[in-house]
């Protein structure tokens, strides 16, 4: 972009706000056409099973951490000029391009694992039909969120 070789291109925060400032226009952001899970909790089925505690405690800590950044814009913005070693414009300007990506009670949408189903069957090449229940076990999910109180 910065040495004019691409007229458009697929990126996320923060490049969206550098590609502005470029002069690029953001012609539409994924969250605004589809729902999409946005990134999960991936645990094979033996850990599963031997120690669903510990999975039900990174989904906890997962879901008080999405509710922090949705909560408290300012903590979030300086904690990622910290973590991600950046200037508070870009921290600010990532935060807002990519805050409504997250929600407060940890769910996964299910058009948007559908999505993901979808790609997968076409990617492998599986015509069945593929249940959700098949590649997503949200009971532990259900069982945090009940934790913290939420329905």
């Amino acid at each position: 972009m910065n040495q004019g070789l691409t007229a458009a291109t697929l990126s996320g925060p923060p490049n969206d706000f550098l590609g502005k400032k470029m002069g690029f226009v953001v012609l539409a952001r994924a969250n605004e056409l589809f729902s999409y899970p946005n990134s999960g909790l991936v645990a094979s089925v033996r850990k599963i099973k031997e120690r669903p505690d510990e999975i039900k405690r990174v989904i906890k800590a997962g879901i008080k951490a999405n509710r922090y950044i949705l909560q408290n814009r300012e903590g979030t913005i300086q904690v990622m000029m910290e973590w991600m070693k950046i200037d508070k414009e870009l921290a600010t300007a990532t935060y807002e391009s990519a805050w409504k990506a997250f929600n407060e009670d940890g769910s996964v949408p299910e058009d948007g694992l559908r999505l993901v189903i979808e790609q997968a069957k076409k990617e492998a090449k599986v015509d069945r039909e593929v249940a959700i229940n098949e590649v997503a076990d949200l009971t532990i999910l259900r069982e945090a969120q009940k934790e913290l109180g939420i329905k």
